[in-house]
């Protein structure tokens, strides 16, 4: 096999932390190559040693790229190389346009003045490369995050890209863009792009990878060549974790009660197109040590219901009513929603869960202050003894806490939003997408989490995208499709009625016909 890249003994430390511990891995031209691990197993920061991010020489170890030996001082480095990194979190600009995203900072010029005729014509051709049909002055703002995807990639082409670097691509799609991406992944190894594609959803990366490194604990346990047969994920899972996990799920035999949360008549519309209706009337109850997850594709409503639900933190006319006990309760603000009993754990942690540059103390305690205050000064004794309860009880992965959260691996961050909301003991907790870059081992820690709340009597509401997961998890299923509630059914093999992928895919479908 021809390397195309090669990374030798790598190692990365941070404050208390060894992330990176004599790494190796080897890309070979013209293929895709998965790179699998639990969370803080060192993914994410090994492919920012080799864009530069992490400069040399802030790393022990080699990279070898094309045949040489490189020293990256930042990220325009190996960007000239041809090494494209695609974050998680795109790195787009919503309100500028298409051709305006892909050449930010590389528009074509002559004479200093920037040539819009050869922007859109390169970027209509980069677009036909990445199979979207879109206008080159099309807003990013109004495309779905499937094509926000596509538009990265075709980004990264209009740089050159020998070596193109995917980080969770698809945790946010739908299994359409999904598997539209891993197509498109498939096509351009076909042109002679070597692609590293990391991501927990074991079952894509089997699919698309030739080879697949697996890493735990910031060490290379082994690399798996799926040329010579294909990569089970019992397989790589027991090679992230250490251990067989029979289990996906955790048993658990549901005790479940009256009626404690009632939302009635709930509507809502887009807090910019004031027109638009978003909320169409929702009406649900959930019992007392219940967990009702609400299914429904990417754009049916789910978190903008949440979301305008608690406190109104989206949306405007927010209207309905809300009952906790038999009781109107007010959430017409984060502060009274959260008096009122209910937490809501966002999907998007970064921009909306936490402050990054605080401290992992100072995150865990944020919803519920007075605890650990006296007269209303913090008493750092007790903040510090509440974050540290939370860090082993969640089993949160950092040096200390008062680490800040920024330091932290996506799915330690999310635990730490997690830990925030506990500690401020809700009645009501509605959980959005609360596994979403969860590795298998994380998810089985969460899940049990969840259990043990509900078996404590509180009410979940859980949104996912994964319908395993919510088959796997819930006492019942409500489907949401263009705002509405549309069908529900009870626990996956419960009986007659009982929630299957297959029920809740026709519901969605005949709910869109109508």
């Amino acid at each position: 096999m021809d390397a195309i890249l090669e990374m030798r003994g790598i190692t990365k430390t941070f404050p208390g932390v060894n992330a990176l511990d004599n790494v190796n891995l080897v890309v070979n031209r013209g293929e895709i190559h998965g790179v699998v691990g639990e969370n803080g197993a060192g993914k994410s920061t090994l492919m920012k040693v080799l864009s530069g991010v992490y400069p040399y020489p802030d790393y022990s170890g080699r990279i070898i790229f094309q045949g040489q030996e490189r020293r990256f001082k930042g990220i325009h480095d190996s960007e000239k190389l041809g090494i494209i990194i695609i974050h998680q979190e795109l790195a787009l600009v919503p309100l500028l346009s298409i051709a305006e995203n892909i050449f930010l900072g590389n528009e074509p010029s002559h004479f200093g003045v920037i040539d819009w005729n050869q922007a859109f014509t390169r970027t209509r051709e980069l677009l036909a490369k990445v199979g979207l049909d879109e206008s080159p002055a099309t807003r990013v703002t109004d495309l779905g995050v499937g094509k926000q995807q596509l538009v990265e990639i075709a980004k990264a082409l209009s740089k050159e890209v020998k070596l193109l670097i995917l980080d969770e691509p698809t945790a946010s799609l739908n299994e359409t863009d999904s598997d539209a991406l891993l197509e498109l992944l498939r096509e351009l190894k076909a042109h002679g792009i070597s692609c590293i594609l990391i991501s927990h959803k074991l079952n894509e990366v089997a699919r698309v990878a030739d080879s697949i490194t697996v890493l735990r604990d910031g060490s290379t346990i082994e690399t798996i060549d799926c040329r010579q047969g294909p990569a089970s994920e019992s397989r790589m899972i027991r090679a992230m974790v250490g251990r067989e996990m029979d289990e996906r799920f955790p048993p658990r035999t549901p005790k479940i009660g009256e009626v404690v949360f009632e939302v009635e008549d709930w509507h809502a519309h887009h807090p910019i197109h004031q027109e638009r209706e978003v909320i169409k009337g929702v009406s649900l109850a959930v019992r007392r040590g219940e967990i009702l997850g609400i299914a429904g594709l990417m754009g049916a409503g789910r978190t903008e219901f949440a979301m305008s639900l608690f406190g109104r933190a989206w949306g405007r006319g927010v209207s309905g009513r809300v009952r906790l006990h038999g009781r109107e309760i007010d959430v017409s603000s984060v502060a009274r929603a959260v008096e009122a009993g209910l937490a809501y754990v966002t999907e998007d942690r970064k921009a909306l869960g936490l402050i990054l540059g605080g401290e992992v103390r100072r995150n865990v305690t944020l919803a519920n202050l007075p605890a650990v205050a006296t007269a209303g000064v913090i008493d750092d004794g007790r903040e510090y003894a509440v974050a540290g309860d939370y860090r082993d009880r969640l089993r949160i992965r950092c040096a200390s806490v008062f680490q800040p959260v920024v330091n932290l691996s996506g799915g330690n961050q999310q635990k730490v939003v997690l830990s925030k909301w506990l500690f401020a003991d809700p009645e009501v907790l509605i959980l959005d997408e609360p596994t979403r870059g969860f590795d298998v081992g994380a998810k089985y820690e969460i899940y049990t989490l969840i259990n043990a709340l509900a078996d404590e009597g509180k009410c979940i509401i859980m949104i996912s995208s994964e319908m395993p997961e919510l088959l796997g998890m819930c006492d019942r299923i409500a489907v949401m499709n263009n705002g509405r509630l549309v069908a529900e059914f009870g626990r996956s093999g419960s009986g007659p009625g009982d929630a299957t992928q297959e029920k809740i895919m026709h519901a969605i479908v005949r709910d869109q016909l109508n």
